[in-house]
């Protein structure tokens, strides 16, 4: 009977599964349960220190929610503009922040120069990884990822069969990918670290030789340790003649202290990371019951906010956000599968890679299996820009989800409501849909038979006499 339990559920499973909207509402019930979880974790990781230090413990939760409203803004807009519109942005995006990114670090550089800690020009203010202009905070990485995806999947594209040439790929992707590392990776090694990963997510999907990801790896590897130098002459949050703060994550990873010398070196963090951990065990301690959100856990809300859901919520809390990005990446992953357009396949697969590898690098560096990159969560830790541009990037896969083959051809069969339409998305174009050729003019009247026979007759000579011209213009050729 178990046996014939469990056969029956994977049936209704894959039956589900096969739904022509599968794809699409397991997007964003994920997506939609990640984001509510994280605003429910953002509270409860700063409501302590934000009632202590303003007297309202729902400060960040304010701020957070504003820049969540902003998000299903741009997610709504996002699963509304077709394949042509995301292919025409992608230009402009990249200009846009491959410019914001080289006034960011120009200032920097000039705060360096100066002495100070942050630089401002009128209205534009730069600190470490943000831009401060008029107010409103702006992180340039964030867009690149995005402004990445749209270019480099309309350039492999655009390309083809060609990818298997060198010089297709050395012209225009991996210059424009090299200056994006150095812009990046000079302040923020984690983003470069998910910018190389989206990277090869793209070419993944594009079918290119396992030649080519070796060479990239390698460039990689070289371009991390060289980020990771720089940091002793004040790259990031490094300062000259101070400790290199990269290699120290390094060292502390592969050859970490013993848990009491933690307490006063720079594994600090990873120490009360773990200390959560373990204190949550497998139920948690309860949801706002933390005791190390009390300014015992650095950067709580943000980096390290997956050990206060493991400290409040267990290892049952922990697997339910890990099963819920597993869906996601299954979601995207599928839609990468079924759309029929190269550049939807290559876009889906690049930010599905882009979200995935971010929160494992995210999750395993704060469980201890890989080094510590200071990479927020997606969708739960605290932070504006992310949260938006993570969020049009979602809603991008919908409209992707909803073009679909079996998807498109369900919801022109059943189409939804006129007001549904407008309000939510149109409807996706039917697939293998193509322009009928033109018809031909009517006859303006009766025509004699002898005109016609005499009209084919000569187009008949015609034709025989070009034929002939030719056969006797390649034999000429030929002797």
């Amino acid at each position: 009977m178990r046996g014939l339990d469990a056969a029956g559920g994977l049936a209704a499973l894959r039956g589900l599964l096969d739904r022509p909207l599968a794809s699409y509402y397991l997007l964003i019930s994920s997506a939609g349960l990640l984001l509510v979880i994280g605003l429910t974790m953002v509270f409860s990781a700063t409501s302590v220190t934000d009632y202590a230090e303003n007297g309202n413990a729902s400060t960040s939760l304010t701020k957070q929610a504003i820049f969540a409203v902003i998000g299903m803004v741009a997610f709504w807009a996002c699963q509304r503009l077709p394949a042509s519109t995301y292919r025409a942005l992608g230009r402009p995006l990249l200009i846009t922040a491959i410019g914001l990114l080289l006034l960011l670090n120009l200032l920097l550089a000039y705060a360096r120069l100066t002495g100070q800690d942050s630089a401002r020009v009128g209205p534009i203010e730069a600190r470490l990884l943000w831009l401060f202009i008029g107010g409103i905070q702006v992180q340039p990485s964030e867009l690149a990822k995005f402004a990445l995806v749209l270019w480099g999947a309309h350039v492999i594209a655009r390309k083809g069969a060609a990818l298997g040439w060198w010089r297709e790929l050395a012209t225009p992707l991996f210059p424009v990918v090299g200056l994006l590392f150095v812009l990046v990776g000079y302040n923020d090694l984690g983003t470069m670290i998910c910018l190389l990963a989206l990277v090869v997510g793209l070419l993944w999907a594009a079918g290119v030789r396992m030649r080519v990801f070796g060479a990239l790896s390698v460039a990689g590897l070289i371009g991390v340790g060289l980020l990771i130098a720089v940091a002793s002459l004040g790259a990031g949050s490094g300062e000259q003649g101070e400790q290199n703060y990269r290699f120290a994550r390094l060292v502390s990873f592969f050859n970490p202290p013993a848990p009491e010398d933690c307490k006063l070196t720079g594994c600090y963090q990873l120490f009360q990371g773990r200390l959560a951990i373990e204190h949550g065990g497998w139920f948690g301690v309860g949801l706002g019951k933390s005791s190390l959100k009390w300014d015992w856990l650095p950067e709580a809300h943000n980096d390290f906010i997956f050990a206060i859901i493991a400290e409040e919520l267990g290892v049952v809390g922990c697997a339910v956000v890990l099963v819920l990005f597993a869906v996601l990446a299954y979601s995207g992953l599928r839609i990468a599968r079924r759309v029929e357009d190269p550049f939807r396949r290559l876009a889906a697969a690049a930010v599905t890679t882009w979200l995935v590898s971010q929160a494992a690098i995210n999750i395993g560096g704060v469980v201890g299996l890989l080094p510590i990159t200071g990479l927020p969560l997606p969708f739960i830790s605290d932070g504006g820009s992310a949260l938006v541009v993570t969020l049009a990037a979602v809603g991008m896969l919908a409209s992707f989800a909803r073009a679909e083959p079996d998807a498109a051809r369900a919801l022109h069969a059943r189409p939804p409501a006129r007001w549904v339409r407008l309000l939510w998305a149109p409807l996706p174009p039917l697939p293998g849909r193509r322009r009928r050729p033109a018809s031909p003019p009517a006859a303006r009247g009766p025509v004699p038979r002898a005109r016609e026979r005499r009209e084919d007759e000569q187009a008949v000579a015609r034709r025989v006499r070009q034929t002939r011209t030719r056969r006797g213009a390649a034999n000429e050729r030929r002797r």
